[in-house]
C-alpha cells in the first residue's frame, strides 16, 4: 500500500528556513503528481504547493509564493518543501498527498487520495 512519511519539520524564528521531506512508497512515484498542505489550529486543511509527476510543474497559494519552493527527486522517491523567511502564520501540521491518478499536475484542484501523517512547523516571533 502507498505510504507517505514527512520528515523534517521543528521550531524556527520569524525569518528562518527549514526543509521538509516526504519519503513514498507502494507505487512508481514517478507517475503522480505531489502537494505539501497544512493545517493550522481552528483552520481547515489549506493547499500550499502541488509538482507535477514529472516534476515541470508547480503550483503554490498565495501566502507562500516567493518564499516556498516545491520540488521532487524520482529517482529517491522523495517531495521537498523548502520554506525560506518563515512566518508566525506558517506555523501548522504539514502535510504530504499524492495524487490518486497518473500523470497529473499537482494543483489545488487535484484529488490526492494517499496522505501522510503530517509534521509540525512552529514559528516564533
Amino acid at each position: 500500500q502507498v505510504q507517505l512519511v514527512e520528515s523534517g519539520g521543528g521550531l524556527v524564528q520569524a525569518g528562518g528556513s527549514l526543509r521538509l521531506s516526504c519519503a513514498a512508497s507502494g507505487r512508481t512515484f514517478s507517475r503522480y503528481a505531489m502537494a505539501w498542505f497544512r493545517q493550522a489550529p481552528g483552520k481547515d486543511r489549506e493547499f500550499v504547493a502541488g509538482i507535477s509527476w514529472g516534476g515541470d510543474t508547480s503550483n503554490y497559494a498565495d501566502s507562500v509564493k516567493g518564499r516556498f519552493t516545491i520540488s521532487r527527486d524520482n529517482a529517491r522517491n522523495t517531495v521537498y518543501l523548502q520554506m525560506n523567511s518563515l512566518k508566525p502564520e506558517d506555523t501548522a501540521v504539514y502535510y504530504c498527498a499524492q495524487d490518486g491518478l497518473e500523470y497529473g499536475i499537482g494543483n489545488r484542484r487535484t484529488k490526492y487520495n494517499y496522505w501522510g501523517q503530517g509534521t509540525q512547523v512552529t514559528v516564533s516571533s
